[in-house]
């Protein structure tokens, strides 16, 4: 009768729990220690993500090979080196294998997705995406994990507009994109929600959303993409063209420079008008700075 053995399958490793003093993590593999990592998580500090430091004992030293920001986040928190984290050890490591290990340790890891993680976080019963599924669906709409008529699969962006700018902005937006494109599904793309975003921040109640609707509507989401490319990368682009859109024919149109950081950035190119037939005299100058 033949034996199975499984060893080659399992590693020849034991837990064990040793004070973070006793531990030390300045292997020239390492990445950096960020100080500012260590203090976000120990402000959000949670017991449960705590993983097990891997450890290699060499020489009678507990050389941690993965897990140095852990061990700095466990200490930040507790006050104290004293404390004790679960350790993973190996025995039977040299060097360049821990130097190995390190570097491929994500190698075959499958990142979660935002909408993996946003579904989980429904499953756990969290407010934030509670609330933001409940909006999104009071509209008629889903959350999909892919590209779906009346679907939604920027769920990064919805997090993001609604940590930003808040609920009601989110609202606005959500509002905003359905009356202006009727569920046209190229509208609920990342660029165009955060572009609508940007605008309804910016102006607030200065942005007139049947106006808004009626201007920019008349033009469709693939018309203000193309524009946007040719200004700036990203949401910036797409709010400047529906900007332009939303100003064109205004005598005094909403300022387009309260649209740019304190940092100073500017448009990138002229002001160019989706039709051209329009005269340089129906523009006023505030919408060019």
């Amino acid at each position: 009768m033949v034996v199975e053995s499984f060893e080659q399958f399992v590693p020849k490793v034991y837990f064990e729990q040793i004070p973070i003093k006793n531990l030390v993590s300045n292997q020239e593999y390492q990445r950096n220690l960020s100080i500012s990592h260590v203090r976000r998580a120990a402000a959000n500090f949670d017991l449960y993500q705590i993983n097990p430091v891997k450890v290699s004992r060499r020489n009678g030293v507990n050389h941690v090979f993965n897990g140095q920001h852990t061990i700095e986040i466990v200490a930040f928190v507790s006050g104290s080196r004293d404390t004790p984290v679960w350790c993973m050890v190996y025995d039977d490591l040299e060097y360049e294998q821990e130097a190995d290990i390190f570097a491929n340790q994500l190698k075959y890891t499958k990142p979660l997705l935002p909408y993996e993680i946003f579904m989980a976080n429904i499953e756990a019963g969290n407010d934030k995406q509670l609330i933001i599924k409940d909006l999104v669906e009071s509209y008629g709409l889903t959350l999909s994990n892919k590209r779906t008529i009346r679907g939604i699969c920027a769920i990064a962006t919805l997090e993001s507009i609604y940590d930003k700018y808040g609920f009601h902005a989110l609202d606005r937006v959500l509002r905003l994109c359905i009356g202006t494109w009727e569920g046209d599904i190229n509208s609920f793309s990342s660029n165009m929600l955060n572009g609508v975003a940007r605008l309804v921040s910016t102006y607030g109640e200065q942005l007139k959303d049947d106006i808004f609707k009626e201007k920019v509507g008349s033009h469709s989401v693939k018309e203000i993409g193309r524009n946007a490319v040719d200004r700036h990368t990203g949401s910036l682009g797409y709010a400047e063209a529906m900007l332009i859109c939303y100003n064109k024919k205004m005598k005094i149109g909403l300022h387009m420079g309260k649209l740019y950081s304190s940092k100073g950035r500017k448009p990138e190119l002229s002001l160019v008008e989706f039709d051209a037939e329009i005269d340089d005299d129906e523009m006023d100058e505030s919408t060019l700075l």
